[in-house]
């Protein structure tokens, strides 16, 4: 008996180092952790349980039967985080370099299937050199077959990627369809063609990062939501994330003890928005003041910045905020701040998070590369994502709200709940200056009474109480009672039941 026991212990052994002692030294030497240290930092200490620690590929071609390491390249499982149950899978670099094969993916598959069974969230950290090309065609069914299940486990639980070395190809695909995907900097990269297939295409020369890099896909693509220094830095942001998300789309977002007076009165917010109604100021103080313990977790942080997105807890429950941001582009929507909110408020609605919009926005950002791009097509998938949310919607209009950027943000005709405005706002069609322009073209060359018409449209418009007579504001509110408002709004709004009209699925305006 004794001989077995110890036997199982050796083979645990040997599936445990790996590639080997030499190439984990080499994964060390770049800065990078392996496959298990790396599940050792994500998930609580002692909770991981394995599975298939000794699967092995089944290839007999170019020698392959040669070698066959148990695990084949990817380490599953399943363990928690805080205490909450997630699945996940690393992909091990020092086996084949973490490349694909059918076993390698039949193990992701088996995990992913029974986070959909279970309802909890999966994490997948991507190290992976592509496609085994031994294997050939059965690698590439091995890709499909794990598309599939990503797809079928979108808006049903949530789907994390960490891109934690490369990730070519095909590979890209599956990371593509998760919720979030964090990368780290100067180690982690994304491409579909790489830099040599580029340069024979194109005859563009750019390096891997320039190509494929955190900081393109941060800043440039928003394919990434966020970059981290280094592997440690990353897993540490993605335990916090996974504490403000609900385990499945049944579950509600977690709450946990909070320490912050809901009757909080922030007095400085009386004089956050400057006199001049064209001078900036910083939404994410407001944003900081509102939310519990002044905590916030941006998503997209480095892409279109004249958006804000992000998770805060009111009451210790978490809230998906989507704000204007007035210091890039004066808070204008465009065609990449669109899509990125869009994006936002789906996820939340497609997980019970209810969504908090701070508004402050002057219009469409105006231009040909913005009517080229398809501004028109990009905007409708805001107005689509708020349109369709039945979450509790609660809105609060600080400053300007003109023409259909109003309508857009989460207004009372999109289904809102709550919509505020403090004694600053301005809701309207246009600026004075546009409209007087309009209406009193007759008047253009007589500056004075420009003046005075401009004037008499903003002392009438230039303010929330005509958007207030007709029911479109529920209420004008102090600035420094905002936080206890915003969190009353909620709290009524926590038996809210809203359906949608039956059907297969919309067509949202891709």
């Amino acid at each position: 008996m004794k001989d077995i026991l110890q036997e199982l212990e050796d083979r645990r052994a040997v599936a445990r180092m790996g590639g080997g002692a030499k190439r984990i030294e080499s994964q060390h030497a770049k800065g990078k952790l392996t496959a298990r240290e790396r599940i050792e930092l994500l998930l609580d200490a002692d909770s991981f349980e394995e599975f298939d620690m000794f699967v092995a590929h089944r290839c007999t071609d170019f020698g392959m039967e040669q070698q066959r390491p148990p695990g084949d390249g990817v380490v599953t499982g399943w363990g928690t985080i805080n205490g909450r149950m997630v699945y996940m899978f690393s992909q091990d670099f020092t086996v084949f370099g973490g490349s694909l094969s059918e076993t390698h993916a039949q193990k992701i598959c088996k995990i992913m299937d029974m986070a959909m069974q279970n309802g909890a969230p999966v994490i997948g950290i991507n190290d992976s050199g592509g496609a085994r090309i031994q294997e050939g065609v059965a690698s590439l069914a091995g890709y499909a077959e794990v598309f599939q299940r990503n797809i079928m486990a979108s808006g049903v639980v949530p789907q994390i990627s960490v891109i934690m070395g490369p990730c070519a190809g095909g590979a890209v695909y599956s990371p593509a369809m998760t919720d979030f995907i964090f990368m780290v900097k100067d180690s982690s990269y994304m491409f579909v063609t790489g830099p040599d297939v580029v340069k024979t295409v194109t005859n563009e020369v750019v390096t891997a990062e320039e190509l494929g890099g955190a900081s393109t896909h941060t800043k440039k693509s928003s394919v990434a939501d966020g970059a981290f220094e280094n592997d440690v830095e990353a897993l540490a942001e993605v335990r916090r994330l996974v504490d403000f998300l609900p385990l499945n789309n049944r579950a509600k977002p977690p709450t946990r003890p909070f320490f912050d007076d809901v009757n909080r009165i922030e007095d400085s917010l009386d004089t956050l928005i400057p006199d001049n109604p064209n001078t900036p100021y910083d939404m994410k103080e407001l944003i900081l003041k509102l939310g519990d313990e002044g905590d916030f977790y941006e998503i997209q942080e480095d892409f279109a910045k004249n958006i804000i997105t992000g998770f805060v807890r009111l009451e210790g429950s978490t809230v998906g905020v989507v704000a204007n941001q007035p210091m890039v582009l004066a808070g204008c929507l465009d065609i990449d701040s669109s899509r990125k909110a869009a994006r936002f408020v789906r996820f939340c609605d497609a997980f019970e998070i209810p969504i908090l919009t701070l508004v402050d926005v002057p219009g469409f950002l105006p231009g040909t590369s913005q009517e080229y791009g398809g501004v028109i097509k990009h905007g409708a998938k805001l107005l689509f994502a708020y349109g369709e949310a039945t979450v509790p919607k609660v809105t609060v209009i600080t400053r300007k709200a003109y023409g259909g950027a109003y309508d857009v943000m989460a207004s009372k005709h999109l289904r809102g709940d709550f919509n505020y405005a403090w004694p600053t706002a301005e809701i309207a069609v246009m600026g004075a200056k546009g409209a007087t322009e309009i209406i009193h073209r007759a008047d253009l060359g007589d500056e004075e009474k420009i003046a005075q018409h401009t004037q008499d449209y903003e002392d009438r418009f230039a303010n929330p109480f005509v958007a207030a007579e007709k029911g479109f504001i529920d209420e004008v509110i102090m600035p420094h009672s905002t936080r206890r408002r915003v969190c009353r709004a909620f709290a009524s709004l926590r038996g809210k039941s809203l359906q949608n009209p039956w059907k297969k699925h919309d067509n949202i305006p891709l």
